[in-house]
């Protein structure tokens, strides 16, 4: 009897032991700081790492006085691949990500609908409309990570070279660079040649008359210097949007302090959707004034003209969304639907 009490001593007081051992090592890692990797594609001398991700990140830092610091990856870096930083987040390889919607190609297509023409010329009032239905229809898109932030750009531009478009005639045999697969259909249903690069591959390819336009944001034209080789400047009514994501790995997320995750949310989702439009306003006049000053046409299609461009889009979208039921989503028409009305509502 004795033998077996004293066997459950020395067993409880090594249990005891181990115990304390793990108290002791939990005591020490809740003082450690808690190094957050974060990751995206673009420069750090682009508007949405200055304004944005870089100010986000110091602010988490801020908010937990210190307990959690983050270091950025961006563009350049090995962790910076566009096309694989939705991979790395839901994996775990990095901990924060902001990616864009089209690259890799295929992925996102409920979220792709907000980018079919003439959704919305209003970076506010996309972004808002994709947050708003996230939950609802969108969410099913983006397993493995917590949501941040869905978000779009102001309504594109047609920027050309060295001819000026006045009229859908003026676009025939052009070559123009698309940024999405609907607005490929689009300026092929235009009569332009639709060629597919990435905003970096812009300059070089007009310099050198690769390309003869594109169609992009104000924004790029000074973010990525395209003012040099831009000349001419087409409003087509905000032709089309691309959307963004801003994410975290769920599992991470869920592992921190309660503390720390009040934090991320206190800057993030419904109290970081409302500051993209005014973001987005402030990159695009810094490309739009370098155009003013350099004295080139701007030209904005009449009421006439306008009517004519969007009617020859009315198939594309059709087409786009009956693509998309083939695809499985079956519910393509009610979120296109969904998406107009509230964009309808916020620019309203």
């Amino acid at each position: 009897m004795m033998g077996y009490l004293g066997r459950n001593s020395l067993i409880g007081g090594m249990a005891l032991a181990l115990v304390a051992a793990f108290n002791g090592h939990a005591a020490n890692a809740a003082g450690d700081v808690i190094e957050l990797k974060m990751a995206h594609y673009l420069p750090t001398a682009n508007g949405m790492h200055e304004d944005f991700m870089e100010p986000w990140a110091r602010e988490l830092e801020k908010r937990t006085n210190g307990k959690v610091k983050v270091t950025i990856y961006p563009g350049g870096t090995q962790l910076g691949n566009i096309a694989k930083l939705y991979d790395e987040v839901r994996s775990g390889v990095v901990d924060i990500a902001h990616g864009l919607r089209g690259v890799p190609n295929g992925r996102f297509k409920k979220t792709s609908i907000i980018e079919l023409p003439f959704m919305s010329s209003s970076a506010d009032a996309a972004s808002r409309t994709l947050w708003a239905l996230y939950p609802q229809y969108l969410k099913d898109e983006y397993p493995g990570v917590k949501m941040l932030a869905l978000h779009a750009h102001n309504g594109g531009l047609l920027h050309t070279g060295s001819k000026p478009i006045q009229t859908m005639d003026d676009l025939k045999g052009l070559r123009i660079r698309f940024p999405s697969g609907p607005i490929k259909a689009l300026l092929e249903e235009w009569g332009a040649t639709p060629q597919g690069l990435p905003p970096g591959k812009v300059y070089e390819s007009v310099q050198k008359g690769v390309i003869d336009g594109s169609l992009l944001p104000w924004d790029p034209i000074n973010s990525f210097k395209l003012s040099e080789v831009m000349n001419y400047h087409t409003d087509v009514g905000g032709v089309y949007t691309v959307s963004f994501w801003f994410a975290m790995n769920e599992r991470k997320y869920n592992s921190l302090p309660a503390d720390v995750r009040k934090a991320i949310d206190d800057i993030s989702g419904d109290n970081l959707i409302g500051k993209f439009g005014g973001w987005w306003n402030r990159w695009d006049k810094l490309g739009k004034d370098l155009a003013v000053a350099k004295g080139d046409p701007i030209t904005v299609l009449d009421k006439q003209e306008q009517a004519k461009w969007e009617k020859a889009a009315e198939p594309v979208i059709d087409e786009w969304l009956s693509k998309l039921e083939d695809d499985g989503v079956d519910n393509a028409r009610e979120i296109y639907k969904a998406m107009k009305d509230k964009v309808a509502e916020y620019e309203g």
